[in-house]
């Protein structure tokens, strides 16, 4: 058995090599970053693509693969926080878009490209009968939740302990869970500051894959509550499945204290043509998409019922409200369209199959290499978790990441170092140019990482090896 201080010199020499290694490979990128420190805070615009020391700077993009401004090549198993079904470049998109773009971006009138993507997405998600487009899934579930508070005529929505459903305020509350909380029902808590106290009138918090807590919940305040937002796998909060009968049972739930059910499926979506709606066999009362349904430009929407979507006809005597800019922008509509004719039921189906087959063989290198993690998801999206527990709430899985070090952000670099781009809470996403090569060159770098971190994961985090 090693001394103590021996292992904590191991694993210092294992972090300090990996982000040597990747300071080597990366010089362009620390200039560009340096640089991008004297006008833009934290040196980007998105707190998502920065990790530490700085983040590589993408010079191009062509299918499955990246190409940094250091020419090193990657395999994209981020995909744009999955927003990119068909990978970089796509040439039908890109002619699509090209080809309208000689047109005009933007009339400030309307479109029939906004027809022609509005009619695809109502004909394919069960729970959409009209829709509205919006440039990002903020906007998207902030006008389905504003939707509902004005059918129900009640300012309440319950959202899940864990959930991320964007950066507007009366989403901003309890998306990091409360671990150490011993408590069932969580309370609600604004995420940071700079949110008003006031958001905690509107937003009441229950756990996922917890009906009786939700129940419990509704039975005290459901006169006061408009509607439930949840993703139906959640994302950010790690991929954890729904529990068999959850989301039916929240749709029975809904239906007898009368409050509209609302599902965030921004991410969702690509998972079948329907979105996860589908796959679970029901239909929520309104809807919120994004990511994919731009063909990698900023386009979003949320849809509904007919009842409720009714509301925002102008000509109507007391419509609500919604506009933008660059709502439904034709190069948005006709690289959306496109991407989603080419992400049919065939494309989908066949990304699963290769993101069920990479999940597997995670879950089976864990096991081989003795390492107490594992892999969830469904078809062409997983995540690692530091456990081989139970999962099954957001907490359960927010408490796998506590006292593991930098083992994700060092694991992140590591697999950058061997070719493979992701982020560093183990998000893995498929696009449809990768074929069963690619999968095996992601699970061979996994597998050198891991072997790599094995020090590392001795001294800081040694619960996760069964040795």
């Amino acid at each position: 058995m090693k001394h103590p201080d021996e292992l904590k010199r191991e694993a210092a020499a294992v972090e300090d090599a990996i982000i040597q290694r990747y300071r080597a490979r990366t010089a362009g990128s620390r200039a560009r970053h340096q640089e991008a420190l004297r006008y833009l805070p934290g040196g980007d615009t998105r707190v998502a693509t920065f990790y530490a020391p700085y983040p590589s700077y993408m010079a191009a993009g062509a299918g499955a693969w990246l190409t940094d401004c250091d020419g090193n090549r990657y395999l994209d198993m981020l995909n744009n926080y999955t927003s990119l079904a068909h990978g970089h470049a796509q040439p039908a998109i890109v002619e699509e878009a090209a080809e309208q773009l000689t047109r005009g971006t933007v009339f400030g009138a309307a479109a029939a490209e906004q027809v022609a993507l509005a009619k695809l997405l109502t004909a394919r998600v069960p729970g959409i009968d009209l829709l509205r487009f919006t440039n990002s899934g903020s906007e998207s579930t902030m006008m389905m939740m504003r939707a509902a508070r004005a059918y129900r005529g009640r300012d309440i929505i319950v959202k899940l302990e864990g959930g991320y459903h964007g950066s507007h305020d009366f989403v901003e509350v309890s998306v990091s869970p409360e671990v150490s909380a011993a408590a069932a029902l969580p309370q609600a808590r604004l995420e940071g500051r700079g949110l008003p106290a006031a958001v905690l009138n509107a937003v009441m918090v229950a756990p996922f894959n917890d009906l009786a807590a939700m129940e419990a919940l509704l039975q005290r305040h459901h006169k006061r509550i408009a509607g439930i937002i949840i993703e139906p796998m959640p994302n950010a909060g790690g991929l954890l499945p729904p529990a068999p009968g959850y989301l039916q049972g929240l749709r029975a739930l809904a239906d007898a204290y009368d409050v509209l059910l609302l599902f965030d499926e921004v991410v969702t979506l690509r998972l079948a043509e329907g979105g996860y709606q589908e796959i679970a066999g029901l239909k929520p009362d309104l809807t919120a998409l994004g990511k994919i349904i731009g063909g990698g430009f900023p386009v979003a929407a949320f849809g509904g019922r007919a009842d409720i979507m009714s509301a925002f006809d102008p000509q109507g005597a007391d419509f609500l409200f919604h506009s933008g800019t660059f709502n439904g922008n034709s190069i948005g509509m006709r690289a959306g369209l496109t991407a989603l004719q080419r992400l049919d039921a065939a494309a989908i189906a066949r990304i699963n199959r290769l993101g069920e087959r990479f999940g597997a063989a995670v879950n089976a290198m864990f096991a081989a290499l003795g390492i107490r993690a594992q892999c969830l998801g469904y078809g062409s999206l997983q995540q690692i978790h530091w456990t081989d527990g139970e999962l099954l709430t957001l907490r359960d899985a927010a408490r796998a990441n506590q006292d593991i070090g930098k083992l994700r952000e060092l694991l992140h670099l590591e697999l950058m170092n061997r070719g493979v781009y992701t982020v560093n809470r183990g998000l893995f996403c498929l696009s449809t140019p990768m074929q069963a090569a690619e999968l095996d060159f992601a699970l061979a770098a996994l597998a050198a990482a891991l072997e790599r971190l094995r020090p590392y994961i001795r001294a800081v985090a040694p619960r996760l090896l069964a040795e």
